[in-house]
């Protein structure tokens, strides 16, 4: 189970969960310009850092009673984000170096709760792009089920994306409550 530290923090069994800082630039960049990391993300690979300067200045300055969104580092590197940048809908991207570990799930799980913990939300969402077998399969583990579908949702470059809407409710105090020992 994940403990919350220090502003903000959170640590897994093998992940810390933090709040992004203007230093995490160069790590992140190092996702969002590569093309297997982007293949399903909501805009083309980043050519360069200045786009991904922007993408973390606006994670950086998003409004705390909006958003609940981590950087994951692993051994002190930075491999990926997860949360919500924009309460209530989830997100998550890690390197394709660090894919098929559980790690994805991992983050997210932690994040999760600390979203319910931290906000009253009924529930929490998601979008995803029907072909993204291995996110659908994450955000199954952790209970999200799809709503419904819609096409042509997403132009990204010149190819237009359809979207899988999940939604997470918030856990019922009284079914998710531990087990007698």
């Amino acid at each position: 189970m994940a403990g919350a530290g220090a502003a903000g923090e959170i640590e897994t069994q093998r992940l810390r969960l933090r709040r992004a800082r203007p230093d995490d630039l160069d790590a992140l960049h190092a996702i969002f310009s590569d093309p297997r990391a982007m293949r399903y993300w909501s805009s083309l690979p980043h050519n360069d850092p200045d786009q991904t300067a922007d993408w973390l200045a606006s994670m950086i300055a998003s409004p705390p009673d909006q958003s609940d969104d981590f950087i994951i580092e692993r051994d002190g590197a930075v491999i990926g984000k997860a949360g919500c940048w924009r309460l209530p809908a989830v997100g998550y991207i890690l390197h394709p170096d660090h894919w098929g570990l559980g790690l994805a799930t991992e983050a997210l799980s932690a994040a999760i709760a600390h979203v319910f913990t931290t906000f009253e939300v009924r529930e929490l969402t998601a979008d995803v792009d029907p072909r993204n077998s291995g996110s659908l399969a994450v955000l199954a583990r952790l209970g999200f089920r799809e709503t419904h579908r819609a096409e042509r949702t997403w132009l990204i470059g010149e190819e237009w994306c359809d979207s899988v809407y999940l939604a997470l409710p918030r856990p019922n105090p009284a079914t998710s409550a531990a087990p007698p020992r």
